[in-house]
């Protein structure tokens, strides 16, 4: 196995290599002045089975589109040097909530995105909570592998909300299988009921709206608000407000993904949220140090599910 990252930021790339127990490799990162780029392996890549890291938000020096294009092009040189097998591990997957047409003449990004991974023989994608699970697995045509944030988030619930009534709910009618999901892992996992909600929500031109309807019973519970990302946190304070006024004890908002964009520090600050617990998939590098938010953030790891992931793959394509 070889595992790369492309990453200038080696946290979680860290993280995952000592959760397999391996050394990452090491490859040239050269940038000429014309903003160009050449990645090369410095390790001998020829027969092994290849894993890269690189998640696709944008970040302080690259855009999402400029990391994609790294990726695609290390993927690429490694092929062109004898890689029996390449593995993009893609904690966030950018363009993945352009799943579909909504507007005359859209496109359909996140099925583009998959026909260029596919174009310079990438073997499997590694994903953590996409927007749409559906969506995404039938884009690709090579081999995906989904990994569900709730898993990376089951371990910290009974910390954070101690033995009180639970209830777990989706801001959107889009994400009720993904909350679905969770409450049934914590029932298993507390040996406990655990109750479930939805609040409207209707985006149209960007602009969201809602008349704060919650669907389920949440009176008197800690409610566990579970979405793929948070952005503006425009999202997550309107389900707050509506959970809170629907008689929630306290509602602690998670997400895989904290992109954290515009105002979402003074959003997410509002006193309807008491906690916010995203995955080191994405730094919370927009998260100014001094804002309210940012003492209600809490980060957990997803490596040890992409290492779990990984060692599955490895050692079934090793037999």
């Amino acid at each position: 196995m070889l595992l790369f990252s492309l990453d200038p930021d080696l946290t979680f790339a860290q993280a995952l290599a000592s959760s397999l127990g391996v050394s990452l490799a090491s490859h040239e990162d050269r940038r000429f002045e014309d903003g160009e780029h050449k990645l090369r392996p410095l390790a001998d890549p020829r027969g092994s089975d290849a894993y890269v890291i690189y998640s696709l938000h944008g970040g302080p020096q690259d855009s999402p589109h400029d990391k994609l294009c790294h990726l695609l092009m290390f993927i690429a040189t490694l092929r062109e040097h004898g890689a029996a097998r390449v593995t993009a591990v893609v904690p966030y997957l950018a363009y993945a909530r352009k799943d579909r047409q909504t507007k005359p003449f859209d496109p359909v990004t996140l099925r583009y995105v998959a026909q260029l991974f596919e174009a310079v023989g990438t073997s499997q994608v590694i994903v953590l909570e996409a927007h749409n699970v559906a969506a995404f697995q039938n884009a690709f045509r090579c081999t995906t592998l989904h990994l569900e944030a709730h898993l990376a988030f089951d371990t910290i619930v009974t910390e954070l909300a101690g033995e009180r009534a639970l209830a777990v709910a989706s801001p959107d009618p889009g994400g009720v299988k993904r909350a679905q999901l969770w409450r049934e892992s914590l029932e298993k996992r507390l040996l406990r009921p655990v109750g479930f909600a939805m609040v409207d929500k209707r985006r149209s031109a960007g602009v969201v709206s809602s008349d704060n309807l919650v669907a389920g019973e949440v009176g008197g519970m800690t409610v566990l608000l579970l979405d793929d990302l948070i952005a503006s946190g425009e999202t997550m304070k309107r389900a707050a407000l509506a959970l809170r006024q629907a008689g929630a004890r306290e509602v602690l908002a998670f997400a895989a993904h904290g992109l954290f964009i515009g105002p979402a520090a003074d959003v997410l600050g509002d006193d309807s949220i008491s906690r916010i617990v995203v995955t080191d998939s994405v730094p919370p590098f927009r998260m100014p140090p001094h804002a309210a938010a940012r003492s209600k953030l809490r980060v957990v790891s997803a490596a040890p599910l992409f290492a779990q992931a990984i060692s599955a793959s490895h050692a079934a394509w090793s037999r």
